[in-house]
């Protein structure tokens, strides 16, 4: 932390407050972090949308996501 002035000593743009120097990203910094941001973005939507009403309370996890009695009948009854 050196005294006064000129910033990074060349290496770039920077921003010194009270002795405290914050060098200021790349492109390819922001670009990158900004996409990856998006992804986690849709992804988190993706599984709220799939998971929510699990996470929420109002579906069970065992229930599925349709009804599959239709088709399958009750052949896992015990008939007496």
């Amino acid at each position: 932390m050196g005294g006064g002035g000129g910033g990074g000593g060349g290496h770039g743009e920077s921003t010194t407050y009270k002795d405290f120097t914050i060098h200021h990203p790349k492109r390819w910094h922001v670009v990158t972090g900004k996409g990856l941001c998006a992804i986690m973005w849709f992804w988190v939507l993706y599984r709220a949308k799939q998971d929510g009403p699990v996470v929420l309370g109002w579906r069970h996890p065992w229930e599925g996501y349709g009804d599959h009695s239709d088709d399958h009948g009750h052949e896992h009854e015990i008939k007496r």
